[in-house]
Parts: C-alpha cells; structure tokens; sequence
C-alpha cells in the first residue's frame, strides 16, 4: 500500500495521514484546534506538533474557545514552563489572541467553518500530483486566506501555514495520485470529519 512519502517514519504519523489528513473537517472547534497547532508547527516539522497534540489538548482547555480567550499571566506562565508543548511566547499570546479573534468573528453570525471554506469555494479542490516536488508552499486561496484572516485579528496565519492548514482539513486533496488516500479521499469514500473529539 503506497503512501505520501511525507508520513513515513513511524506509526502515528502514519495513522494521521491514513485516517485525518486531507479529510474535509467542518467542525468549528476542530478547525480552531488546527488552525493553532499549524501555527505551533512554524519552524518545526509536522511530526513534532503531532507528538504534542495531545498534551496540547490537556492544556489549552481541550481547545474550548470561551476559556482561552480567558488565560492570563499567570497561565501563560504555566504554559511557557511546559515542556509537552511548544514554548514559544509568541505562539502562547497567538493562541489566546486567535481565541478572541475567533469569538469576535463568530458574534457577527459567521461559522468560522464558512468563514474559512469561503477560500475554496465551500468544496475541496482536488490536485493531481504526482511528486512532492509538485505540491506548491501556498496558493492564491492560501493567501487570500492569510488576508482575511490577518484583518479579523488572526495571528500566526501566514500564506505558508494556510496552506498545510488547508491541506490538512481537506480543503484541497494533495495525496499524491500514487497514494491509496488520493481516491478514496476525492471520491468521498472515506467518513467525513466533523467533530474529531
């Protein structure tokens, strides 16, 4: 069974593309979650902030937005001095502004699920790649991502992060078109994610 080569390496990282990557994922809170932990991963491999999920999970509060939006110094001081997670300032005081940023848009009546859907028309777009020397860093819906994103108070949302993010909620399939995952993913022959918690 041939695989993206990306996700060779050990088993969870394995399970994560077999079972979650490039499935569509419309699920609010879920899609907060995978927004932050792809900004954690910037500078960093994708293995790594995998490993960490689920410590990240145990101390963000299980992702629920109305408490985050809430942390103060002195849990930002808990966070910083927790080694199951990235401790990086500016990716801590991120997570608690995109929190906020979250709130605010979803008061004006938007899902944040619609709100990010919008970019690839409310469908996933559907590559053929065949290497990964294919597969482009961004896009220009990544990018008008980022904008949008960026002007509602977002941070951590480069073109760059919008696109693994984009990617790994199924918003566009870049299985290579020698994986297993590529048509089973484009055909919908695989449950949809809609709350993976």
């Amino acid at each position: 069974m041939e695989r993206c080569p990306w996700c060779e390496g050990f088993d969870l990282y394995r399970q994560y593309h077999d079972e979650e990557w490039g499935v569509p994922l419309r699920d609010d809170r879920s899609l907060f979650e995978l927004l932050i932990l792809e900004g954690a991963q910037a500078g960093l491999s994708w293995a790594t902030i995998l490993r960490k999920r689920d410590r990240y999970r145990q101390v963000f509060d299980g992702f629920k937005l109305q408490l985050i939006a809430q942390y103060d110094e002195a849990k930002v001081a808990a966070l910083l001095a927790d080694p199951g997670i990235v401790r990086n300032r500016a990716k801590v005081a991120a997570t608690i502004q995109n929190a906020k940023a979250f709130l605010d848009l979803t008061a004006q009546g938007q899902s944040f699920s619609d709100f990010l859907w919008q970019f690839v028309g409310g469908e996933p777009i559907r590559n053929d790649w065949r290497s990964l020397a294919e597969v482009p860093a961004k896009t220009p819906q990544s990018d008008a991502m980022s904008k949008a994103l960026a002007r509602a108070g977002f941070k951590f949302v480069g073109s760059t992060i919008c696109y693994a993010f984009m990617q790994a909620a199924g918003m566009v399939n870049d299985h290579l078109t020698t994986c297993f995952r590529h048509e089973e993913v484009a055909t919908g022959a695989t449950q949809v994610r809609r709350g993976s918690r």
